[in-house]
């Protein structure tokens, strides 16, 4: 049996996690804050058996698309001078894990 963690964007879950469900899939979603853009995630809980997946996996990369975005961006020139200023970076698309798992218990 494998355990599947995947972080996705907001944007991307829902039909991510939909697909997944229609295709026999149990999925928790937990609701996750990403450290670089300090944006919101979705982070997909699934548990399969080993076979199953790759499977998870096409679906996942499917459904998650990564896009550029805009961000701001602040540089720091001296000692109490900020300037914002805009930066594209890449968003979107999917960080999957997957482990094993060495004991599973429904009591």
């Amino acid at each position: 049996m494998k355990f599947i963690l995947a972080i996705l964007s907001n944007d991307d879950s829902p039909v991510a996690s939909n697909a997944l469900n229609k295709n026999g899939f149990s999925v928790t979603k937990l609701a996750t804050t990403g450290g670089f853009l300090r944006a919101g995630n979705t982070t997909l809980i699934i548990g399969c058996e080993d076979e199953k997946v790759e499977a998870a996996i096409d679906i996942i990369k499917e459904y998650s698309s990564k896009r550029t975005e805009i961000v701001p961006s602040t540089a720091s020139y001296d000692i109490g001078r900020y300037a914002s200023f805009p930066v594209e970076v890449t968003v979107g698309g999917a960080t999957i894990f997957v482990l094993d798992v060495a004991q599973f218990l429904k009591v």
